[in-house]
């Protein structure tokens, strides 16, 4: 009978009933298709997560100024106090230099780094003061850049610093800014990067704690924070 049906042109009955038994395999092929889709966009957020840099002995640098600054003289004697170290960056991993090469880090972090490079060089020269309430003037120091700025094939590190001195007798504040950079190459050995990176810190730091100290903006500062009050009436 199948065979006169196909002779006669009618449509055999066999392609329905194999079509109508493939329903169920389609229907499994497109759950396989789902549950695979749904596995490639979870797989993504935990693996990244896994493979965030991490510090460790053989990744970290130690950065500190090789040499103290030596400070400017003032007119009078005047003793400072560092208050607030604040990190404005707003970098998530601030001890993070680079994630290349399974990440480069500072030991320390970078707010803690400046206000030992500033408090360290600041005794050096009797200047600074035991605490708060026997200073003449206080340092309240916002870091805004302490890293790697864009470059052209090199390392160029940058450290941005703002700073507020005020006379805590009188309430009177000024804010002034210090800037570091420095540059060095990138190497083709992990071990030899990291050198040049540690070199590279060190010498941006010793900039802006010298541009600091040693500036004209500070300068300025300290004479219209320490200027007598005029007399009333006058």
């Amino acid at each position: 009978m199948l065979i006169e049906r196909f002779r006669m042109g009618l449509p055999a009955i066999t392609p329905r009933i194999e079509a109508s038994r493939s329903a169920p395999a389609l229907a499994k092929v497109w759950l396989a298709a789902f549950l695979f889709a749904l596995a490639f966009l979870l797989v993504p957020r935990s693996t990244g997560a896994a493979e965030d840099p991490k510090p460790t002995p053989d990744n970290t640098i130690h950065v500190a100024l090789a040499n103290l600054v030596a400070p400017q003289k003032f007119s009078r004697p005047i003793k400072f106090f560092v208050g607030d170290v604040v990190d404005r960056a707003g970098n998530p991993q601030p001890m993070l230099i680079t994630a290349g090469r399974g990440g480069i880090f500072v030991d320390r972090l970078p707010a803690d780094i400046v206000r030992e490079a500033l408090e360290s060089s600041l005794k050096s020269a009797d200047l600074l003061a035991a605490d708060a309430p026997s200073a003449d003037l206080i340092l309240n120091v916002y870091l805004f850049h302490f890293g790697l700025a864009p470059s052209m094939g090199d390392f160029f590190g940058k450290i941005e610093l703002a700073v507020t001195v005020k006379n805590p007798k009188t309430g009177k504040s000024q804010q002034i800014s210090a800037n570091g950079t420095s540059i060095s190459h990138i190497a083709v050995l992990k071990k030899n990067e990291m050198k040049n990176l540690q070199s590279d810190f060190n010498n941006a730091l010793s900039d802006a704690i010298r541009n600091l100290l040693r500036g004209q903006a500070l300068h300025d500062a300290v004479v219209s924070a320490t200027a007598a009050l005029a007399p009333a009436g006058n």
